[in-house]
């Protein structure tokens, strides 16, 4: 796909499916956005949040980046898009759940493992930022088997970042008091690109469950 196969999609979209859906479209830009749900994912183009939760406009608030990490809370005045976008989430949008969902084949992951280390200069911000999931490598390293092959102990780098992201989430002061006064909910998901089936962390059981007993739960 290149640019002019986008321009011909967004002649298609105008004329099919906003067409079906305009009176949504102009809803929305007559009473603002209102999302219940932030959701932090990772900027590979094979994951797509509202193709993956059947979703549509207005749903999501969706916060991307390399690898779903979140980077603790620091009180400067530097630029933090995604402190930026969790902020804005929790005390503007005032969201009921954030959604840090992790997924299969993640180059950010994998990368941490590489022997090789990223002496580009022009990567310089991209070296930086892995640093962010360091402490799910280490984890994993210290912790499992000598004879986990290396897609197990990337599968598990995944989940196990994911759910670090979400302390990380409490490090800021209006996530830690919503969801200390119950009215804010943390959920780390992972998302297999393949079989397109999504885990989510029990914390009772302290385990990936599916999804989908989750959605039995709430019924």
């Amino acid at each position: 796909m290149n640019i002019h196969d986008i321009i011909t999609g967004s002649e298609a979209f105008k004329q099919d499916k906003y067409k079906k859906y305009e009176h949504k479209f102009i809803s929305l830009a007559q009473q603002g956005q209102h999302p219940k749900i932030l959701f932090i994912g990772c900027c590979d183009s094979r994951v797509v949040p509202n193709l993956i939760t059947n979703t549509g406009p207005g749903d999501l608030f969706i916060m991307r980046n390399i690898g779903n990490f979140v980077p603790p809370y620091k009180p400067d005045e530097d630029f933090h898009a995604t402190a930026a976008a969790i902020e804005y989430a929790v005390s503007v949008l005032e969201v009921e759940d954030i959604i840090v969902c992790g997924h299969s084949q993640c180059g950010a992951i994998a990368s941490l493992f590489k022997s090789e280390k990223l002496e580009n200069p022009s990567l310089i911000h991209v070296k930086k930022w892995l640093e962010i999931g360091a402490e799910a490598k280490n984890f994993v390293t210290k912790h499992i088997p000598e004879d986990f092959s290396k897609e197990d102990k990337l599968d598990l780098t995944e989940k196990v970042s994911a759910i670090l992201q979400l302390d990380n989430l409490l490090t800021y002061p209006a996530v830690k008091e919503r969801v200390e006064e119950g009215k804010l909910f943390l959920n780390a998901w992972h998302y297999d690109i393949a079989s397109c089936e999504i885990s989510y962390y029990d914390s009772h059981f302290q385990e990936y469950l599916p999804l989908s007993q989750a959605a039995k739960k709430e019924e």
